[in-house]
């Protein structure tokens, strides 16, 4: 059976450095579909900065860094930022938000190469006191990989998201007796499972800004179709020698 390989992945490192780093008013310029290709940080304006929270994701994508880690590494940005005690949530989202993306989009790329074999994804939440409700209703569902639910629903679908895909094959599917899915599942009404019963039904919707497919945007190749100062920047990365 062909395999998958364990996190970390060259992939998610592959992704991470074409990304671009981009100030917040040149990223929050760009549409939603686009934002997976760039990194900026929230009030954040000094170029050097950015620079140095850039590369210190991508130690802890190869490395495996814990957040305690990474963030004490860091210590002088937040402090000079105002991010430390009520606003310390901040430096939680920007490390969980971005090693969680690079993680998705990679494994989106690995299970690509094996959808022959495995053409049916599962969508899995982690279904703890932390779970998202929408997450949560979401856990367990099965897609065809080409499915047109993945285009909104495919992880991460909010800040802080720890949910995953796993790839499955026909006769998985077949021998677990799941039900393959159809549709995208936007507006759906949903009883989301709370602690003590069902909570009370609501539409099923996407976190705002979340509402794209982060691994298929981030590795689409026409470049022709990205905004002027995106497209500018990632020509530049890609001329850049190895």
């Amino acid at each position: 059976m062909t395999e998958l390989k364990a996190l970390p992945m060259s992939e998610a490192l592959e992704y991470w450095l074409s990304k671009v780093k981009l100030s917040p008013r040149e990223f929050y310029a760009l549409a939603e579909e686009y934002r997976v290709l760039a990194f900026t940080v929230s009030r954040l304006v000094r170029a050097d900065m950015l620079a140095e929270i850039f590369e210190a994701i991508y130690r802890a994508i190869q490395d495996g860094t814990s957040f305690e880690t990474w963030s004490k590494d860091l210590e002088h940005i937040w402090v000079e930022s105002g991010w430390v005690g009520l606003q310390a949530w901040r430096i939680d989202t920007i490390f969980r938000t971005n090693i969680q993306t690079a993680y998705n989009v990679g494994r989106y790329k690995q299970m690509m190469l094996v959808s022959d074999a495995r053409p049916y994804w599962q969508y899995s939440a982690v279904n703890d006191s932390r779970t998202r409700p929408t997450h949560r209703a979401l856990h367990g569902r099965v897609y065809r990989f080409d499915s047109p639910f993945w285009d909104t629903w495919y992880p991460p679908n909010g800040h802080r998201c720890r949910c995953k895909v796993k790839a499955l094959s026909e006769r998985q599917v077949q021998e677990r007796g799941l039900n393959v899915g159809e549709g995208n599942g936007i507006g759906e009404l949903i009883e989301p499972p709370g602690p003590n019963g069902p909570l009370p039904a609501r539409p099923l919707m996407p976190d705002r800004g979340f509402e794209g497919h982060p691994g298929k945007e981030a590795w689409s190749p026409d470049l022709s179709k990205y905004p002027d100062v995106l497209r500018a920047k990632l020509e530049q990365k890609l001329a850049e020698p190895a």
